[in-house]
């Protein structure tokens, strides 16, 4: 018969342009297997967040100050995805967050923290505290390009009192290594510092005087995290910043570009807006080079109006998170499952990228978010509870938690976050978030593997090996799903035990 040739399921495209105009979340759906002949390790997935900039893993951390600071940023971008570092905090603690990351994974460090002779061993400890380095050069005044008189590390100060100078106790004469006619080859200069088995090599010219250092930890790091997310020209590890619409966005904006920052997101929970136009088109008429990621939007009018004003890049979700209220406060968003699917459809034509962000609460979602058409998803709650996340783990009942809170929540707006839902400073504050608390997941070091795995594992049951071959699943409608009944989520889950245990390990 006839029916049997016709293919399994239906398009997304039959899902979502419903005549009953019904909206759909990630759990309403579920997609249909395809055909494998390929293996897990030929699965690439390398997307884009912005027109220029590629991740070898697609997962943002949200800019949240519950979720991303330098340590979150940093080894996410190790992972080969990206942190975005949040602006719930002055400017001058923002882009010391840049510089954390900036200074972690470099090829050559020009711009290394040095100290003079005549510092003290203080000086050197709260360095050290700060920056979590163990060790610095130190030149005749304190500066690069200054002759390198010696290099100090944790070792040469331990059991002195702190008042010390450094000339008494630094260490005289180091290896070093010299330019060749005022240049010098990474490669080279790793090899040396290989065969010298010091931690770090400082590189100086003929005269002396230091240009630059190179680590061992980054030569560890080339080798432990082959896709690494870094600045092609710098080698530094990226990192993006989140900057609002209001007040000091300029003063915010020039200090971030001028530290490192290599995407710009403007932080808003709607982004339709003619306060974000106005930042968007300042920002790309100052720094025509600077990718800058828009939203947040649901949709396609939304799309439109920031992809004709240069949006590099689109962040879609309106009170969809474990902590935003904004549907049940406002009664204005979208379901995300639809939102993804009509954004991306409309953005594709534009080759602006569209990262998921909110309504992820496992890597299944994380899979359908791509599959409906994202490049890419931006966790929140997921990362909130790792190790590097920027707040304390604490204990309740057994149980070993992290705060997690909403920037619309009233913790957050009582310290920046409410210019972000544009209230006025003597209006009263109605809440679109919460603060809540979410379990410990451990390092990201172990819990974005596992998470990435899990992808590889959807794309690989769908039968595609990267995301554009997804996509172009998606739009010519070979790539097919159902929407699931209240009993079909159910039966799709853990069910019918007594006790179990989830666990990545």
């Amino acid at each position: 018969m006839d029916i049997y040739k016709q293919m399994c399921g239906l398009s997304m495209n039959k899902i979502f342009r419903n005549e009953m105009g019904l909206a759909y979340s990630y759990d309403d759906l579920i997609f249909l297997p395809g055909y494998i002949d390929f293996s897990m390790n030929e699965i690439d997935l390398t997307s884009r967040i912005s027109k220029r900039i590629e991740l070898k893993c697609p997962i943002v951390s949200s800019p949240m100050d519950t979720v991303t600071e330098s340590k979150t940023a940093i080894m996410l971008a190790l992972l080969g995805g990206i942190g975005i570092i949040h602006c719930n905090n002055t400017i001058e603690e923002q882009c010391n967050e840049v510089k954390v990351v900036k200074r972690y994974n470099n090829g050559f460090i020009t711009e290394p923290i040095i100290f003079s002779p005549n510092n003290i061993i203080k000086d050197v400890r709260d360095a050290i505290k700060i920056h979590k380095f163990s060790g610095f050069p130190i030149t005749e005044d304190g500066k690069v390009h200054s002759k390198l008189v010696g290099m100090i590390s944790s070792r040469d100060i331990d059991f002195e009192d702190e008042n010390v100078f450094l000339k008494d106790v630094m260490t005289q004469n180091p290896v070093v290594y010299k330019e060749e006619n005022g240049s010098v080859k990474l490669k080279d200069a790793n090899n040396i510092l290989k065969k010298c088995k010091k931690s770090r090599l400082p590189i100086v010219n003929n005269e002396g005087e230091l240009q630059s250092l190179i680590c061992r930890k980054d030569i560890r790091n080339m080798n432990a995290y082959p896709l690494a997310t870094k600045n092609k020209q710098t080698k530094q590890l990226m990192v993006g910043v989140a900057i609002s619409t209001h007040k000091d966005y300029k003063d915010r904006l020039h200090r971030l570009i001028e530290v490192g920052a290599d995407v710009i997101v403007i932080d808003s929970s709607q982004g339709n807006s003619s306060f974000q136009i106005s930042t968007l088109k300042y920002i790309k008429q100052t720094y025509p080079d600077v990718d800058v990621i828009c939203g947040n939007i649901v949709t396609k009018e939304q799309a439109q109006n920031l992809i004709s004003n240069g949006a590099d890049g689109l962040r879609v979700g309106m009170g969809v998170g474990s902590i935003c209220t904004t549907q049940e406060v406002c009664g204005v968003g979208r379901p995300q499952a639809t939102a993804i699917y009509e954004v991306a459809r409309y953005a594709k034509e534009s080759n602006v990228p569209v990262i998921a962000d909110g309504g992820i609460s496992n890597s299944g979602h994380i899979f359908k978010a791509l599959a409906l058409g994202a490049s890419a998803v931006m966790l929140g709650s997921l990362i909130a509870g790792t190790d590097e996340s920027p707040t304390d783990y604490y204990y309740k009942d057994g149980v070993r938690l992290k705060k997690y809170r909403g920037m619309g929540s009233l913790d957050a707006m009582k310290k920046y976050s409410s210019e972000r839902y544009f209230i006025n400073e003597n209006a009263p504050r109605v809440a679109q978030g919460v603060s809540g608390e979410v379990t410990a997941k451990g390092s990201l070091d172990k819990y974005i593997p596992f998470l990435i795995q899990s992808v590889k594992h959807g794309y690989q049951n769908v039968g595609v090996k990267k995301l554009s071959e997804m996509h172009d699943n998606l739009y010519n409608e070979t790539l097919r799903g159902h929407l699931r009944s209240s009993h079909a989520i159910i039966e799709g889950g853990v069910h019918h035990l007594y006790n179990h245990e989830r666990s990545f390990q």
